[in-house]
């Protein structure tokens, strides 16, 4: 006899729904619980242009029109293979609630509608909350309310995603040696007999075996197997394959989309400014961009000066950038003055990412910088904005691999963001105290974007310093100096 299976019950924080507007259409067959505090936090964030502001807009409408009493009552279905979801309204904060927390927020309220989904439920695990927020999830989890975080959009396993490149050991020799032979290029047909693996257009492979290796892109449009040389561009130089690789497709007018993650410090930003300036005769303008997320909650407008002055902090790694490039050539030389010229003349335009809707992008360089700082949502929006002839570059980096260079190089001081690929900061710092490293080294969180309750998290964790962006360069020192100071063998 088959078991019967009943479907789950996710409770709905403010917080899910500000990040995602469809999240309630993510949760299969299971039902959905919206607690009327919920409903009226976001209202507060229907006005504005941020994506915030869009969700909460987008949410409210897929709301209203789903109409009747049943969605007060007991729920109405999202459709076929799907749950049902419903709006609760309770009286006031339950007493369990009120006994442990005195405020009356609009946190505990949510916290009280689970509680009493919660204590009428047959089966307890069946209930479940569902938020962003750390510090509810760990209060949910104290009243015996099983919580869980939103994850539905983020990548479980970066090993998942698809990376561009694959090492294929062992290859036949007499192929090898081909590559090496005028016109350094084999035909697919005759690779596909080698290759077991799936055959994707623009895929880079590290061929070898004991005798010898080759560097290899597969162009689909003619349908050959390409060797890949180190090139220089603009002065620099690829050091490794991946950056070989990364030089081979920012410079192919034929792909028009690239993204690059890596480490802090493996050359991103870079490569991407020196192949942007080595092809720049193919583009009309060359566009460099990174996020521009307010200081403490406040939007640039506050900030004192013009709007170079305001933008300037968050534009100087960027520029800083650019200074390499120019310094791999003496200042008398035509290459480094280029830049100087492209910049006076508008052909090399460094500006913030949210100047970016509504533009049309036709024959453009566009290098988006600090990627993981954006959502799914912005990076759609931006891709859309391309036009014919132009190519769009992302660069990014992930707390896993941070994790992992910690656990290896044994570092004095960990500088850490808390917006990062595969976890946040406050992730980053929980595996961090858990791991078997010795001598943990002292962290100290940067962060564009932090809320009241992520800053209290890191408290709670022992983080001493948290800078928000544009970091004040002197404070952010003083920060560094200090911890430095408390490392037993610096004294």
């Amino acid at each position: 006899m088959a078991i019967k299976k009943y479907p789950k019950t996710f409770i709905l924080d403010t917080n899910v729904i500000l990040h995602d507007a469809t999240c309630i259409r993510q949760f299969e067959e299971n039902d959905i619980v919206i607690p009327l505090a919920v409903i009226e936090e976001i209202d507060h964030f229907k006005r504005g242009s941020n994506v915030i502001n869009l969700n909460a807009r987008e949410f409210t409408r897929t709301l209203d029109s789903i109409t009747g009493k049943a969605l007060f009552n007991g729920g109405i279905s999202l459709g076929k293979g799907k749950g049902k979801v419903r709006v609760v309204i309770t009286k006031g904060l339950s007493n369990a609630i009120r006994d442990a927390f005195r405020e009356d927020t609009p946190d505990h309220r949510i916290l009280s509608a689970a509680f009493e989904i919660h204590a009428k439920s047959k089966n307890k695990n069946s209930v479940i909350l569902v938020t962003k927020d750390v510090n509810l999830r760990m209060k949910a989890k104290a009243l015996g309310i099983p919580a869980e975080d939103y994850t539905t959009d983020r990548v479980t396993s970066i090993e998942e995603l698809y990376s561009g490149k694959e090492v294929v050991e062992n290859f036949d020799d007499k192929l090898l040696s081909q590559f090496y032979q005028v016109p350094f290029e084999i035909p697919a047909d005759e690779m596909f007999k080698k290759l077991k693996s799936e055959i994707v257009p623009n895929k880079y492979y590290i061929l070898r075996n004991q005798n010898r290796s080759v560097l290899a892109n597969y162009d689909s449009v003619n349908h050959i197997f390409k060797k890949i040389d180190k090139s220089l561009v603009y002065g620099i130089k690829p050091r490794n394959a991946e950056q070989t690789f990364a030089v081979d497709a920012l410079c192919n007018p034929a792909i028009p989309l690239v993204s690059m993650t890596g480490k802090a410090g493996t050359g991103k930003t870079l490569l991407a400014l020196a192949c942007a300036l080595h092809v720049r005769k193919l583009y009309r303008q060359i566009f460099i961009a990174r996020p521009i997320v307010p200081l403490s909650n406040k939007d640039i407008g506050f900030l004192p000066g013009d709007v170079e002055s305001k933008l300037a902090p968050y534009m100087q790694p960027l520029w800083d950038n650019l200074k390499v490039i120019q310094d791999q050539f003496p200042e008398t030389d035509k290459q480094h003055l280029l830049v100087n010229q492209l910049i006076k003349d508008e052909k090399l335009i460094v500006e913030p990412l949210s100047y970016i809707r509504g533009r049309s992008l036709q024959r453009i360089f566009f290098i988006v910088d600090e990627a993981q700082n954006l959502t799914p949502h912005e990076i759609k929006t931006i891709i859309t904005r391309a036009g014919e002839g132009a190519k769009i570059v992302f660069t990014a980096a992930n707390g896993e691999e941070a994790l992992a260079k910690v656990r290896t190089a044994a570092p004095a001081l960990v500088i850490t963001d808390h917006t990062m690929p595969k976890m946040t900061g406050l992730e980053f710092i929980n595996e961090l105290k858990n791991s078997d490293i010795k001598g943990k080294p002292p962290v100290i969180v940067l962060s564009a974007n932090l809320g009241k309750s992520e800053e209290l998290a890191y408290s709670d964790a022992g983080i001493e310093y948290v800078f928000h962006k544009p970091v004040n360069l002197s404070s952010f020192k003083d920060a560094v100096e200090k911890s430095m100071r408390k490392l037993p063998h610096l004294n």
